[in-house]
């Protein structure tokens, strides 16, 4: 796999449904040797997690990443806190933003990048009840778009 080879291993749907995203950042996890194994083979969900910003740094909460089948006794705690390698301005930067203007973080991709495990953050603000309407009725509409054209197109 070259360096630059991104290859995406989950995209968190719920994410895209509940929140309008306004920004994307890069991060590194600080991950235990099982827990890449794991993730390489995509066995882990974070449907439900967030990012937490704490005094150390940004913490990714309640990401579930399965035990590794073949690992020994050593092997990591599947529901722990892992944290997020970003740089302090930008951690800043994300800071400012969500303390100003009560937006979230949330873990919007999991990707490999190179032999590196990346998550993608998102500075999300949450939809409302008629906007997530509004998004189920567009997606409606382009589903029955897309079959009259392939029915059209026969």
């Amino acid at each position: 796999m070259a360096k630059d080879q991104i290859k995406i291993l989950q995209t968190n749907k719920k994410a895209y449904f509940n929140y309008e995203v306004v920004e994307d950042f890069e991060c590194g996890v600080a991950l235990q040797g099982t827990e890449v194994k794991s993730i390489r083979m995509s066995r882990f969900s974070f449907g439900d997690s967030y990012v937490k910003i704490t005094a150390k740094g940004l913490v990714l909460v309640a990401m579930h990443i399965s035990q590794y089948a073949h690992g020994s006794i050593n092997n990591h705690e599947p529901e722990r806190d892992r944290r997020l390698l970003v740089h302090k301005q930008e951690m800043k930067r994300m800071k400012r933003k969500v303390d100003e203007k009560g937006m979230t973080l949330v873990p919007t991709q999991v990707y490999l990048k190179g032999n590196l495990v990346k998550v993608r953050i998102s500075l999300c603000r949450g939809k409302q009840e008629h906007d997530k309407r509004n998004t189920i009725k567009d997606r409606d509409m382009k589903r029955d778009l897309r079959r009259e054209l392939k029915n059209f197109n026969r």
